[in-house]
């Protein structure tokens, strides 16, 4: 049923998607031109150097020759294509300074890009659960401003664990394929294998941190407990869960590729930003389901727990809400 009603909740929040492809836009151009700023001046050096100029006359005068059949030019072309190489890779290593430094520069924008990124997705998250407990309707401006400070310090510890998992996850796979392009020679196999373990390990990520923003939001945990209580897997449905994640990732993905190739591309503006979204309905469902909260379902419906918490006159009074205990 957790399947059913994310996707009911996801259509019931649609507008949240054009609100996230906005946002993601702005950053993503903001993003792009602060790199582009810092590595012109050292793309337009290493373009206009006499050394690469040099390697790709070679090359292409070889191209040429080779067409024409004049074989007998082609040693002392491939002779000139050489010594241009070692003076490409001697203009590289006296810029090794340089290249460092600009590879850091851009891992640190890559990081705050994501850690940008991650405070959309904590508004989306807020939004989400706005309207499945109160049917409110909320601004993403306006609550990613009154929730900055939340969303902020959340992202300061899931983004740098997040990309540490992914860069290891990365490594492994494209490890993983070369010794399998050569271990086993047949590319499609190889392929089939490593976008399965890909879809396996990204579940596996989303499966342990699924209950970190909802136990923020609307558990209202504070970040130690949150990260305790979704790392805890104890009558959580973890297997549930996991197959629930992998489910989804299919979908996304080839709701992605056919946006692809079907729309050239133009497709993705709404599928990629939707494939965030619905990943936190999902997580906002499951986190409601498994503490047994009633739900906004759409306009007229309401999800309610099999045993519903009965309260007193003097918890009433007092204001108490069930659905607050954890």
């Amino acid at each position: 049923m957790k399947f059913k009603h994310t996707f009911h909740v996801f259509v019931d929040n649609f507008a949240v998607t054009f609100k996230q492809l906005l946002y993601r836009l702005v950053i993503l151009i903001v993003a792009f031109g602060i790199s582009w700023g810092c590595l012109t001046p050292f793309i337009k050096e290493f373009i206009n150097s006499e050394a690469l100029n040099s390697l790709l006359g070679n090359i292409r005068n070889f191209i040429v020759q080779f067409l024409q059949g004049n074989v007998t030019e082609l040693s002392q072309i491939s002779d000139n294509i050489y010594a241009a190489y070692e003076q490409v890779i001697h203009l590289l290593n006296t810029r090794i300074t340089q290249i460092c430094l600009m590879g850091l520069l851009l891992l640190a924008l890559f990081l705050i890009e994501k850690w940008f990124t991650g405070l959309g997705n904590y508004t989306t998250a807020v939004i989400i659960n706005d309207k499945m407990a109160l049917r409110k309707t909320s601004s993403f401006t306006r609550t990613l401003i009154s929730h900055f400070k939340e969303a902020a310090i959340y992202n300061l510890i899931y983004v740098p664990l997040s990309v540490l998992y992914d860069l290891l996850i990365a490594v492994g796979l494209i490890v993983t394929l070369f010794y399998m392009m050569h271990g086993i020679g047949y590319f499609f196999v190889s392929l089939f294998i490593f976008v399965l373990i890909m879809i396996l390990v990204i579940a596996v990520k989303m499966t342990f941190t699924c209950n970190w923003l909802p136990a923020l939001i609307r558990g209202k945990m504070g970040q130690k407990r949150s990260i305790q209580y979704t790392f805890s897997r104890k009558g959580k449905h973890t297997v549930e869960v996991f197959a629930t994640f992998i489910i989804l990732e299919l979908i996304i993905l080839a709701a992605n590729m056919i946006a692809v190739i079907c729309t050239f591309g133009v497709g993705l503006l709404i599928t990629l930003p939707a494939s965030f979204v619905i990943i936190i309905t999902y997580e906002m469902v499951n986190y409601y389901d498994s503490m047994d909260l009633k739900f906004f379902l759409d306009k007229f419906t309401i999800i309610k727990p099999e045993k519903e918490k009965i309260i007193t006159r003097e918890q009433f009074f007092k204001g108490y809400d069930p659905d607050d205990e954890q």
